[in-house]
């Protein structure tokens, strides 16, 4: 039976490449996605509410208090910095991605800036009767939107530029995690939301303070756990008489292999087969139904995993 690689080789070329050229453009409707999320939660969320859980959108809060720019300019302006670095550490391929997640971003706040909001509804939830507004509501979606958006991005080794790009290189050269990078590389920053620049006077805000520190913890926890759920696979260790049935599936309808070796049970002293794959959690489910279907009799031990390394999965 020919590999999934093989069946591949033996597609005529102009085949190979429509298949490469779906490839990229889902790649960069998903970078589109996750930047559009980073953009919502930015202007929607932390702009208005001059919450800062770092990053560029959180320096743009902080700085646009006292420049004669809006805080979606500053962005445009550090991300054009950040993305060099990106280009020259990261290699071509991050820095491409980077370079078009950080233009999306800026081209996404720029339109925002666009659109006529009539004043008094921002920050959103503030209302006639509720003119303090929900400043933990705020903070809940300033956090949920870039967070999940970066986790996104991360997972498709791109970025929205900035900050997330120190990230990047932290968890390159050292043994951190994307969204512990981020906490690192967004620390000062969120300090800085701490003072209130008005009218030439600097002073303490501790609400805006405690609540950007809060949103950066959040943050670095969600990016790491959507992260994690991301590459979640289903690693499977199947007990079973019907090898060749069950290695047959795997090979020709989950386009996955699959190491198996002969054993014996210790109660029953039967010969039977032990088969070891991993796969993602639609083909999991998948194959359980299909071993229940023609081999209800199979032990089969099912283990989450997202740290997988090998071909197909994660290169080491």
């Amino acid at each position: 039976m020919k590999s999934k690689e093989q069946s591949k080789a033996l597609l005529p070329k102009n085949a190979l490449t429509k298949h490469k050229v779906r490839d990229f453009l889902k790649e960069y409707l998903v970078i589109t996605f996750g930047v559009l999320l980073v953009a919502i939660g930015a202007y929607f969320f932390k702009f208005p509410n001059n919450i800062s859980t770092g990053g560029v959108t959180g320096l743009a809060v902080v700085l646009a208090q006292f420049l004669p720019l809006s805080a979606s300019n500053v962005v445009t302006i550090f991300n054009a910095v950040f993305l060099v670095i990106g280009f020259v550490v990261l290699g071509k391929e991050f820095g491409f991605k980077t370079f078009y997640g950080s233009t999306l971003l800026s081209i996404f706040l720029e339109v925002f800036d666009l659109i006529p909001m009539p004043e008094g509804t921002l920050p959103i939830t503030v209302t006639a009767s509720n003119p303090n507004g929900e400043p933990m509501l705020e903070l809940l979606f300033a956090v949920a939107f870039p967070a999940v958006g970066s986790a996104i991005l991360f997972y498709n080794k791109a970025s929205s530029g900035g900050t997330d790009i120190i990230a990047m290189i932290l968890h390159k050269y050292t043994s951190l995690d994307s969204g512990k990078g981020l906490l690192v590389a967004d620390c000062v920053l969120v300090l800085l939301t701490f003072l209130q620049f008005k009218d030439g006077e600097v002073s303490l805000n501790w609400t805006t303070g405690l609540l950007s520190v809060s949103g950066t913890i959040m943050k670095s926890l969600v990016v790491d756990n959507m992260i994690e759920s991301i590459n979640q696979s289903k690693y499977f260790l199947v007990i079973t008489t019907k090898k060749d049935e069950v290695e047959q599936y795997i090979i020709t309808k989950l386009n996955r292999s699959a190491t198996n070796w002969e054993c014996r049970g210790a109660y029953s002293q039967k010969s039977e087969y032990a088969i070891v794959t991993v796969m993602n959690r639609y083909q999991g489910y998948q194959l359980r139904q299909y071993i229940k279907s023609i081999d209800p009799t199979a032990f089969v031990i099912v283990t989450n995993s997202s740290d997988i390394i090998g071909k197909g999965f994660r290169q080491v």
